[in-house]
């Protein structure tokens, strides 16, 4: 049974105040932190494509392949590691503070040791790997070369996830956009000096491009760790090393795995619809990493916003506050709806300067602009999906939008792309018009599962 406050009552009022809990001042307060932390992470990604793009746009492809198949391949962990933050805000908001560092040691105890195999296997397979995926001859070098790189940071990757996960669970959005952003200048000054051999380092080529991020992962894992371990967050929230607690372990796992395996099967066929996109060419590959990109960096806008909505909804599930849980979603909705509408203003107007950020290519500039005007179409869609996932993960309701996921990608993105793209000849446009429906019918099946109040009853 829903709360008599529901979410439709509360998104038809323009007049959600700007104060109080869960309203639109709290919201932002917490967002604009995250959104710049999630937009230095996607700047990592986004400097590689810039430097390897003067490479050529061979190279800017293979790093566009090997980037989208590391992530795909870990994002299962990245994604359970996000677990964090609904035990710690939950924790944090029923007054049980010193509850919130002994969760965020049993995730790194459990999960981490199990990505540090999983890199060393990435490592010494890759050539396996790629050989598999088939990206074509002249790309299947360079993404082996990148991928083997970055396999060498998969669990820096990982622990600063729990760590963001842990702060952010706090309301402390802060601490994480500081050492990202440290990480974020450790990846460009790399970048330059590995892949173009710079600063008296060698000349690596896209081999350096991976490193360099590699590096500057593990060197923000050493900052979290020694922000963590101070001894104010100790005393305070119980982060002094902590012995494996079964139970505990085993909610983490209860709670994370469907996030995490939503986050690899939606990821996984976004890689095998980019796998549509290599066989095309390497301008169409290049096009798409381009494009991805750019997304990427509107997409991380609203990730900031639906990680802090989860925020508030756990921190006021645990404070049993109904009504501040509907008003930190529409507060939520409200931000994202703004953000959307400014993207797509801006891809509709200068998508030649965006994609000319990336290349000077005829070919890739040519096939880029068009594809910038699907991105302007699905934005709205697009941010409403990431805010409303954000608010059903802060309540624990995971293993519906997992399911809910899954049914999408494989049953109409993946087909549609294929039947619109490659049987019916569309190529990349059309390819892409398929994965606009996708997130549109995406966000419409969310906003009906967290509307409906389901989530009101569940306990993790």
């Amino acid at each position: 049974m829903s709360h008599p406050l529901d979410s439709r009552s509360i998104d038809t009022r323009a007049d959600t105040a700007l104060n109080g809990r869960g309203a639109m001042r709290e919201v932002v307060v917490l967002a604009l932190p995250v959104v710049a932390t999630q937009l230095s992470v996607t700047l990592m990604g986004v400097i590689d494509s810039i430097f390897v793009g003067r490479l050529g746009a061979t190279e800017l492809g293979a790093v566009g392949f090997g980037g989208i198949w590391t992530w795909t391949l870990i994002c299962f962990f990245m994604g359970a590691a996000t677990v964090v933050q609904t035990f710690v805000s939950q924790a944090d908001g029923a007054g049980r503070t010193r509850d919130c560092g002994v969760w965020a040691w049993q995730w790194l105890g459990t999960i981490v040791p199990v990505t540090g195999l999983f890199g060393l296997g990435l490592y010494l397979g890759v050539d396996r790997v790629i050989a598999f995926l088939d990206p074509g001859p002249t790309m299947a070098p360079f993404a082996a070369a990148y991928m083997s790189t970055r396999a060498i940071g998969i669990p820096a990757d990982v622990a600063n996830m729990v760590m963001s996960s842990f702060f952010r669970g706090l309301g402390d959005t802060r601490t994480p956009l500081w050492i990202i952003s440290f990480t974020v200048v450790c990846n460009v000054v790399l970048d330059y000096g590995l892949i173009f051999g710079e600063l008296g380092m060698p000349e690596l080529g896209v081999v350096g491009a991976g490193l360099a991020t590699s590096i500057a992962q593990w060197l923000g894992t050493i900052a979290f760790m020694v922000v963590f371990t101070r001894r104010s967050m100790r005393e305070r929230y119980g982060t002094s090393p902590a012995v494996p607690d079964l139970a505990r372990i085993k909610r983490l796992i209860r709670t994370g795995l469907p996030i995490g395996g939503q986050w690899l099967l939606e990821m996984l066929s976004f890689a095998v619809f980019l796998l549509f996109v290599a066989r095309m060419g390497d301008a169409q590959m290049a096009a798409s990493q381009a494009f991805i990109s750019l997304l990427s960096l509107s997409f991380m806008q609203a990730s900031g916003i639906g990680i802090a909505v989860s925020t508030l909804v756990g921190r006021y599930i645990g404070a049993h506050d109904r009504p501040a849980v509907w008003k930190s979603y529409a507060s939520g909705m409200w931000l994202a709806t703004a953000l959307g509408g400014g993207i797509a203003a801006l891809f509709f107007a200068v998508p030649g300067l965006l994609i000319g950020l990336f290349t000077t290519d005829s070919e890739v500039l040519r096939l880029g602009g068009p594809l910038l005007a699907i991105g302007a179409c699905f934005q709205l869609f697009d941010a409403w999906a990431i805010v409303t996932d954000g608010a059903l993960r802060g309540a624990g309701d995971t293993r519906a939008p997992f399911l809910m996921r899954f049914s999408l990608a494989w049953a109409l993105f993946v087909p549609l792309a294929w039947l619109l793209g490659v049987h019916l000849g569309g190529g990349l446009f059309w390819a892409w018009i398929g994965g606009s429906v996708y997130i549109v019918a995406l966000a419409g099946v969310l906003r009906w599962r967290f509307r409906s109040g389901a989530w009101q009853s569940i306990e993790i």
